[in-house]
């Protein structure tokens, strides 16, 4: 779920290719993570023994095929229930990186954090929607095709495999899409993010257990799919499990220390001629950020001082200019916008330095990445 300039700014984001592309939707990559296939392989061996006894007459092949056919309905169902969560969040206005297949689930990626509990809201519900409705078509399908035959198990297969992913995901905590609609119901009841997340993430753990002790359960009832179940629900209890630390780790570093302003952590700012020669503005630059200006008023770009040491030292008198990174829409902060806001602005955009403007958009200084890193680094545990 950026825009460029003529220098490429330094880059603080690796993006690893993730698997093999697939297609892409609006430009977000849809990509095949090397361990589905390893989750596929795991469906297909669990899941032949069972085709054998719904279909008895069925043949050695035949129960292999229904088997790797089932594996594929499950990898198109997690595909369409992501897709509705990436379509909507790209309708809401928020960008998504890349969109995700693997092991047993995937993931819409999504470039930031959505603004308020409705759209959290309506991106999480959005891929359940999906799934039960392709559940509901299949259902549909089944009234048609003549019952015990390999088609209609096929179809079967298909509606259950849509249903298990819609129902699933609807269990309340995190990183299901539950436990984000339980986040946005209890961060629109008290406006806090952060309590919404910490009750998605006690949800998570309890989805967890269950998930083990049904597992538990079937092994000691003999259940005839119970070896299924064990692999599939210990893979996904220890998926629940990491998802919901790394949920409660991300709200924990969005948090925004009490007592802490913006205006403690920006850097006094320094307007200069954009024609300064390189060595006088980095010698200015000391402690403080530079605006270059030119002549006609318009803001060259802040100074970067990797690039103006590194000019410097070959051409002391080259104009300042060329040791700026262009300013960007997405390098301007305001100074009245909410510290969370500021620090999730920051994490997204790939720049080590920030333009901070007043509201009548006048430089009110320069808040660096390291700043912000230290200031954040110092709050209470």
């Amino acid at each position: 779920m950026s825009a460029t300039s003529q220098r490429q700014p330094r880059r603080f984001f690796t993006a690893a290719d993730g698997g093999l592309l697939l297609f892409r939707v609006q430009d977000v990559p849809v990509l095949l993570a090397p361990s589905w296939w390893i989750g596929s392989l795991v469906v297909v061996v669990l899941y032949e023994p069972l085709v054998g006894r719904l279909l008895p007459d069925a043949g050695a092949g035949t129960a292999w095929t229904l088997s790797a056919t089932f594996a594929i309905l499950l990898g198109l169902s997690v595909l369409a229930h992501e897709l509705g969560h990436c379509v909507v969040a790209l309708r809401l206005g928020i960008p998504v990186r890349r969109l995700r297949l693997f092991l047993l689930g995937g993931l819409s990626e999504v470039a930031r954090t959505p603004r308020e509990p409705r759209q959290e809201g309506l991106v999480a519900a959005a891929g359940p929607i999906v799934s039960v409705l392709l559940a509901a078509l299949c259902a549909l399908l089944l009234l048609a095709v003549p019952g015990g035959g390999a088609v209609w198990l096929l179809v079967a297969e298909c509606a259950v495999a849509n249903l298990a992913v819609g129902v699933f995901n609807l269990l309340p905590g995190l990183p299901l899409d539950g436990g984000r609609m339980l986040r946005a119901g209890v961060w629109a009841l008290t406006g806090t993010r952060a309590r919404g997340t910490k009750a998605a993430v006690f949800g998570g753990g309890l989805v967890a257990a269950g998930l083990l002790l049904w597992a538990i359960f079937g092994m000691v009832s003999g259940s005839e799919d119970r070896w299924l179940r064990l692999g599939v629900c210990v893979v996904t209890a220890w998926f629940v499990a990491m998802g919901a630390g790394g949920e409660l780790a991300a709200e924990t570093n969005r948090s925004w220390p009490d007592g802490l302003e913006i205006a403690d952590i920006v850097r006094p700012v320094l307007q200069l001629p954009a024609e300064s020669p390189v060595s006088d503005a980095l010698a200015a630059s000391a402690g403080r950020g530079v605006v270059l200006v030119r002549a006609d008023g318009v803001a060259a770009g802040l100074l970067d001082e990797t690039e103006a040491q590194r000019l410097a030292a070959s051409s002391p008198q080259a104009p300042a200019e060329l040791a700026a990174e262009p300013i960007r829409a997405e390098t301007v902060l305001l100074s009245s916008e909410s510290g969370e806001d500021v620090a999730e602005r920051v994490r997204e955009t790939p720049a080590w330095q920030f333009l901070v403007v007043d509201d009548e958009g006048r430089p009110a200084g320069v808040l660096r990445r390291e700043d912000l890193r230290a200031a954040l680094g110092r709050r209470p545990h």
